[in-house]
């Protein structure tokens, strides 16, 4: 587990600066940040690097010269600085759209929250942080428009259209290639490296079937389960996906509280005793999470004759990556635009051809486990 994080910036006078520290006590030597500094300044370039500086293990981010911050990570000496790479792209974006009157500094010990169980995270987690950002939504959508494009236009047209502030296009596009969302490759007779599409994320809203196979049989009493069943039904009658809903589902997947009540609510319906349980994995603000999963219709609550309370879903949600079968109308109609050059279609359907076999290779592998 991660021991703290340190904020610094360079400034050509003062040399290296202590903006924010979390938590108050860490103490860094002058000579430690002047060597995290100088192993940055010999790449010159945006990016982590991990060091062992006597008995300290750190990864550091490095968001350029433009900006001149580094987020240093303070590790325990047999934690895996690597582990931690995406989470400090992450909260690196998110200190440096913030500094307009030092917002992040209040950020710090969420931050640090965030960043430290960032190794545990479920698959499901790591893909709701990814289309979360702003960023990568961008870049998504862009692709499901156009399957591919140049690196050299897709960086241009971002830091054009992205007026918030720092934006580390290399960071995020090397997130996207690790989910197997993107990949780089480049076509002889391109002056830049081209992106290409090679996955989508599918995000909705799905009925609890799991809870709705037998509700009683999950801990909801029997004469509620009518009530139960009909609430969800109607639910889903009147139910069209948004993006906006979407992204307020990820707002639950992306916090470490809600989602470990998700999980429990995904397997039975529990009681208020029952919630209170969670306490010992973490969850200590029960009422601010039951609120959010209210706000978000994620559960409904029932209450029996008694006055006891049911806690129970009403809507689970979907978020998985799937193959992008839409994208050969995609190629078809972009070549009879004569928007793409030949070479870089031709290049698109092997990389595709290549993604599609190697999926439907890895799921018969796991079919074959399962039996």
């Amino acid at each position: 587990m991660p021991i703290g994080l340190v904020i610094m910036r360079w400034d050509d006078r003062a040399g290296t600066e202590i903006l924010s520290k979390y938590p108050e006590e860490i103490v860094l030597t002058e000579k430690t940040l002047m060597q995290v500094y100088s192993t940055h300044e010999y790449s010159g370039e945006s990016g982590m690097i991990s060091l062992m500086i006597g008995s300290l293990n750190i990864a550091s981010y490095y968001t350029g010269p433009e900006k001149n911050f580094y987020i240093l990570l303070l590790l325990n000496l047999d934690d895996d600085p690597d582990a931690y790479e995406e989470g400090l792209i992450d909260i690196s974006r998110i200190i440096l759209t913030n500094l307009e009157d030092d917002a992040f500094l209040q950020m710090i010990p969420t931050l640090f929250r965030r960043l430290s169980v960032y190794p545990t995270l479920s698959t499901e987690q790591r893909l709701a942080l990814t289309y979360q950002d702003e960023i990568k939504r961008m870049i998504i959508k862009r692709l499901r428009d156009e399957g591919v494009v140049s690196k050299s236009e897709l960086m241009i047209w971002l830091k054009d259209r992205y007026k918030q502030g720092f934006v580390d296009v290399e960071g995020v596009l090397m997130e996207l290639i690790k989910r197997e969302i993107v990949k780089e490759a480049s076509v002889k007779g391109m002056p830049s490296e081209l992106i290409f599409l090679i996955k989508d994320i599918v995000l909705m809203r799905v009925p609890p079937v799991m809870i709705l196979g037998d509700p009683a049989d999950r801990g909801l009493p029997s004469q509620l389960v009518e009530n139960y069943k009909t609430d969800v039904r109607t639910y889903f009658q009147n139910y069209q996906p948004t993006e906006g809903d979407n992204l307020r589902i990820l707002d639950v997947l992306t916090n470490p509280q809600v989602y470990e009540t998700l999980r429990l609510l995904r397997t039975a319906v529990v009681t208020k005793n029952d919630l209170e349980k969670l306490r010992k994995k973490g969850v200590e603000d029960l009422d601010d999470v039951l609120k959010m999963l209210w706000d978000t219709q994620l559960v409904q609550v029932f209450q029996d004759e008694r006055g006891n309370e049911y806690y129970a879903l009403l809507s689970d949600f979907h978020l998985d990556l799937m193959f992008p079968k839409y994208l050969m109308n995609v190629i078809k109609t972009v070549y009879e635009q004569k928007s793409k050059a030949d070479q870089v279609l031709i290049e698109y359907l092997t990389v595709l051809e290549n993604t599609y076999t190697n999926l439907k290779a890895t799921q018969k592998a796991e079919a074959k486990v399962k039996d």
